[in-house]
C-alpha cells in the first residue's frame, strides 16, 4: 500500500472513530455520569467520555465540582484533567483526518492560521485554551492535528491546562458543597 493511500485510510478511520465516539456519548450521556460514583477511576473515564465529543459541549465540570466536595480535590482534578486531555484526542484525530468537521468555520481558520504562524507559541496556546472551560479547545485540538503537532506535546500541554481548569472547579466544589449542606 502506498503511503498516500495509507494516510488517506488512516484519516478516514480517525474521522469515523471520532464520529462514532461522539454518537455513543450522546446516546449514553445519562449513564456516563454514573461512572463518577466509582471514585477517581470513574472520574477519569467520565472525563474521557465527556471530552471526546467534538464541538458538542457536555457538562463535565459540574461532576468535577460535585466530586471535589466529596473527594480530595487535587486527585479529582488530576483524574479529570488527564481524562479530559485523553478525551480531547478526538479533536486531534479529527484534525489529523483532514479537518472535515470545521473546515468552514471562521474562528477555526483564525486559530489554525495563528498556530501555524506562531508555532513556537503553540504549546502555550494549547495550555491556555485548555485552562479555560470553552468549546474553542476542540478547535485547538483539531488545529493541532492538522498542523501535525506531536501528539505527546499536545497531550502534555492539554493535560496541564485541563488539570488547572479542573482544579479550580474541584476546589470550588470542596469549598461550596460542605458549606451548603451544614444548615
Amino acid at each position: 500500500m502506498q503511503p498516500k493511500t495509507r494516510l488517506t485510510l488512516l484519516r478516514i478511520l480517525a474521522l469515523i472513530l471520532v464520529l462514532g465516539i461522539t454518537i455513543l456519548i450522546l446516546v449514553y450521556r445519562d449513564r456516563a455520569q454514573e461512572l463518577a460514583a466509582y471514585g477517581y477511576p470513574g472520574i477519569f473515564i467520565f472525563s474521557v467520555l465527556v471530552n471526546a465529543t467534538v464541538l458538542l459541549p457536555l457538562p463535565g465540570n459540574l461532576v468535577v465540582f460535585a466530586m471535589g466536595g466529596v473527594l480530595n480535590p487535587i486527585l479529582v482534578a488530576l483524574a479529570a484533567g488527564v481524562g479530559a486531555a485523553v478525551g480531547e484526542l478526538s479533536g486531534y484525530l479529527a484534525g489529523f483526518s483532514g479537518q472535515a468537521v470545521v473546515e468552514n468555520m471562521e474562528r477555526y481558520e483564525r486559530l489554525r492560521n495563528w498556530l501555524e504562524k506562531n508555532r513556537r507559541f503553540s504549546d502555550l496556546a494549547i495550555f491556555a485554551l485548555a485552562c479555560i472551560p470553552n468549546p474553542v479547545f476542540d478547535m485547538a485540538g483539531i488545529a493541532a492535528g492538522v498542523l501535525r503537532i506531536p501528539i505527546w506535546r499536545f497531550l502534555l500541554f492539554a493535560a496541564a491546562g485541563k488539570f488547572l481548569n479542573m482544579l479550580i472547579f474541584a476546589y470550588l466544589g470542596s469549598l461550596s458543597l460542605p458549606a451548603l449542606f451544614k444548615w
